[in-house]
């Protein structure tokens, strides 16, 4: 007899045979179908289920917030870079009005202080329009909320109050 025969004739011990017939499927042990499931196993799917949703939420705020920092960042750079443009395009515009200021001082014909400032006016209005502003013809018109904007003081109506007597 050699050592696998003797293998085949000696019993196994009962805790060791339950052991394996518990964990073979094949030998007809009762398997929880997809329509039977422990309240256990209901829990644990709803506990990954909520944990999915959660993970999903948190990565989607901080996509949202990553988001928004980058939004504010860049507008932020947007209106100083743009603003950065205008007042280097108006530079030379500042230097006309410092030599015409100077120029004036010993200059006794007005018509010539008139045409200069004429003149660094004209060039101010050119440097805007290339930026896209225009100029709104409005005077003697209605007052529109959509095209115009205005502060101004109106006196409240005085109130008569009247008593009986």
């Amino acid at each position: 007899m050699n050592k696998d025969e003797m293998n085949e004739q000696t019993p196994q011990p009962e805790s060791e045979a339950a052991l394996t017939d518990a964990h073979n499927p094949d030998l007809g042990t009762p398997e929880t179908s997809a329509d039977e499931q422990t309240p256990e196993n209901e829990t644990e799917k709803w506990k990954h289920e909520a944990g999915e949703w959660r993970d999903k939420y948190m990565r989607l705020y901080a996509e949202f917030d990553n988001f928004r920092k980058r939004s504010m960042k860049e507008r932020s750079e947007l209106l100083s870079t743009a603003s950065s443009d205008v007042i280097k395009e108006l530079l030379p515009i500042l230097d006309d009005f410092d030599r015409a200021v100077k120029a004036n001082e010993s200059v006794d014909d007005i018509s010539i202080v008139r045409e200069g400032f004429v003149l660094i006016h004209q060039k101010i209005y050119r440097k805007l329009e290339t930026k896209g502003l225009k100029p709104m013809e409005s005077t003697g018109q209605v007052f529109d909320t959509d095209y115009h904007e205005a502060i101004t003081q109106i006196p409240a109506p005085t109130l008569i109050w009247l008593v009986r007597s």
